[in-house]
């Protein structure tokens, strides 16, 4: 009897602690924008899948002024309420973090999708309001899924595509 709950616990060890190593949870104690937050224990998160534009002029606004005609001026605006979304959702709240194959991006931030206390998917929430659109120059789990949430944003003009 012994023997097969060692032999049962060593199967599953492995599984338990590869299933470990893909999720962590923290304490988000500072927003830097609409998709980068730092969290206690991890460090620098970029939200994955996703790009919200940013608070100042940008290199970035060529791609949205081009790719689907959005104004600096809705680019600023709409960069400004994903800030304060994610401050008013995740700021001082426990997030789940769950890793994609990439967990590093080129600056050094984590890459992960971040899940708020209520279980709801951070980074598809903003784009599904239209304050972030889909990162495409990436493949990812997830993609199809935003892209669909991005689509809907669209159908329904929200955030950036008003």
């Amino acid at each position: 009897m012994f023997g097969r709950v060692l032999v049962a616990l060593l199967l599953i060890l492995p599984l338990w602690a590869c299933q470990q190593a893909e999720a962590t949870s923290g304490r988000v104690s500072w927003v830097y924008d609409g998709d980068t937050i730092e969290v206690e224990q991890v460090g620098r998160v970029r939200l994955l899948g996703i790009d919200a534009p940013e608070i100042k002029d940008s290199d970035r606004d060529r791609f949205y002024q081009h790719q689907f005609g959005i104004s600096s001026a809705t680019l600023r605006l709409v960069a400004r309420q994903a800030t304060d979304y994610v401050i008013k959702h995740a700021h001082n709240q426990i997030v789940t973090l769950e890793f994609d194959q990439e967990r590093i991006d080129p600056y050094g931030r984590t890459l992960a999708y971040v899940y708020l206390p209520d279980g709801r998917l951070l980074n598809q929430v903003l784009i599904e309001e239209g304050l972030a659109a889909v990162f495409r120059r990436a493949d990812f789990q997830l993609k199809e899924q935003f892209m669909a949430a991005e689509a809907k944003a669209r159908e329904n003009k929200r955030g950036l595509w008003r």
